[in-house]
């Protein structure tokens, strides 16, 4: 939205200030007066505004102030005398003058807002409800990170299928921290102003176990746009079936905020849309989304894009630390939340302090990302967990059913524990090989070795090299120790002996 002040207008032709102010504006709020029309400049500025609802689907609100709005369609009255007027002005061309009828007649047949037996106090009531409705999604503070998401968000308003008068649930799956939650805000941003109704639930999380009649009020307040509405009145459905309704629920991680709005589509408006945005897959297969939409990894330059904006600002990256961009663009591995940390820490830092930073990211996996991915492992059971680990050390680019085969021999139900591991975005299948994150990896590792940091013979896996020879050499294996992933072609001498194993009962 823009202000139209005195200090723009500074000639009789509308100011490049003002035409950027309404590019940019998500909406315009245009007061037709009784002398609207008898300023060129105001006309000039609704050519303007209409644009920028054809281009960019801006909402445009008009407000008919002590005017008919038939008046201002057919220019007629004051509209007709002021139009009538700039034609025998013989510096305005004919066109532009056309241009300004159109404008007019378009304008006036956009719903608006009427100041005719109503007080002012009302009136402004009425806009500011309906523009807070357009803006409740607030911008999402990871703008920059949209570089990224430009064509995820073209491809979920197709899914979205805005046209169709059906009542559509779409699911936004992927792992943590890899943009659902900035993508939902982003489609929102867009499409807001398409409904009636509209609510973002952000990060629900397990919220939705202990404050389920809660998110329900929440939800249904925001919607119905009623405080004090009764979440259990057997008028709601008749109240929100005449809504067209958007509803985002966010990071949703458990089902009983989704079973309260199971069976329960035909409740909203035709055109209505629920998005849901989760971990976990499963969630979203087993309440009937139209279609599931999982998000990527960012590739092809994003990346780099997202990191630099991070990392530099506005600036160009500084030549002396160029060369070691590919380096953390190599660690994220295209997860946005890792391309946010590592860039913000290493902003306006010297060349010595980058390099210092990487080499501790290959000792100590940064805490605030591994925090946010290892979020998916603590919703794991515990034989869910232990075939996340085994992978994580042993296994990742191994055949599926090989794997499969292994850990059911250690007495593991390895198939459904893979398939959660699927839904839950810490593992992919590809080519019937298993797949796995390098920061997802590290996750695991850091998750083992912190049981035991300086003690390695007392954990239950060992993939670091210098850890095992270490256990080996010096015969400090434990019953603890359950896998060791030893290679033995990369070690140039290596001197044990079998009795070495004799502590290390739970070898697998």
């Amino acid at each position: 939205m823009f202000m139209d002040n005195e200090k723009l207008r500074a000639g009789e032709e509308i100011s490049p200030t003002l035409v950027t102010a309404i590019q940019r504006s998500r909406c315009s709020i245009i007061v037709l007066s009784e002398n609207y029309a008898s300023s060129k400049w105001c006309l000039e500025e609704l050519v303007e505004v209409l644009e920028g609802k054809r281009t960019k689907n801006q909402r445009v609100g008009p407000i008919f102030y002590n005017v008919d709005p038939s008046h201002v369609r057919h220019q007629t009255g004051n509209f007709g005398e002021a139009m009538a007027k700039h034609e025998k002005n013989n510096k305005i061309k004919d066109v532009k003058v056309q241009k300004w009828r159109e404008a007019l007649t378009q304008v006036a047949n956009l719903s608006g807002f009427h100041s005719l037996n109503k007080s002012e106090a009302q009136l402004i009531e009425e806009i500011i409800v309906d523009v807070c409705k357009d803006l409740n999604c607030a911008p999402s503070k990871d703008t920059q990170l949209l570089v990224g998401v430009y064509s995820c968000i073209r491809e979920l308003e197709l899914l979205l299928c805005l046209e169709s008068i059906d009542v559509r649930m779409i699911g936004i799956w992927g792992m943590g921290g890899i943009g659902k939650t900035t993508l939902a805000r982003a489609i929102c941003e867009r499409i807001s102003h398409k409904f009636e109704g509209f609510c973002f639930l952000a990060d629900v999380g397990d919220l939705t176990r202990k404050y389920e009649d809660y998110l329900k009020q929440q939800l249904l307040s925001r919607v119905l746009r009623d405080k004090n509405i009764d979440a259990t009145t057997t008028s709601l459905k008749a109240k929100l079936h005449s809504k067209i309704v958007l509803i985002v629920i966010d990071n949703v991680n458990h089902q009983s905020i989704l079973k309260t709005l199971e069976g329960k589509c035909n409740w909203f408006g035709p055109h209505s849309r629920i998005i849901i945005t989760t971990r976990d897959k499963q969630f979203l297969t087993m309440h009937g989304m139209n279609v599931v939409y999982e998000v990527h990894k960012l590739q092809d330059g994003k990346d780099i894009e997202v990191f630099n904006y991070y990392a530099f600002r506005n600036d160009p990256p500084s030549r002396d630390v160029m060369n070691l961009i590919d380096h953390v663009i190599a660690y994220a591995q295209g997860v946005p939340l890792a391309l946010e940390v590592l860039g913000s820490s290493l902003c306006k830092k010297s060349k010595v302090e980058w390099m210092c930073a990487l080499n501790k990211l290959k000792k100590i996996p940064n805490r605030e990302i591994h925090e946010a991915l290892q979020i998916h492992f603590d919703e794991l059971d515990d034989d869910e967990k232990n075939i996340f680990l085994d992978i994580a050390f042993t296994f990742v680019g191994e055949e599926k059913d090989v794997v499969v085969e292994i850990l059911d021999s250690c007495g593991f139900s390895t198939a459904s524990g893979i398939r959660t591991l699927v839904d839950k975005s810490l593992i992919s299948i590809i080519d019937g090989k298993l797949h796995m994150h390098d920061l997802l990896i590290e996750m695991g590792n850091e998750i083992v070795q912190r049981t035991f940091p300086k003690e390695p013979g007392k954990r239950s896996r060992l993939r670091m090299q210098q850890d095992i020879c270490h256990v080996l050499e010096k015969h400090s294996g434990t019953k603890d120790i359950e896998i060791m992933d030893l290679h033995l072609s990369n070690l140039e001498e290596i001197r044990f002996t079998t009795s070495t194993f004799a502590k290390m009962t739970k070898l697998r």
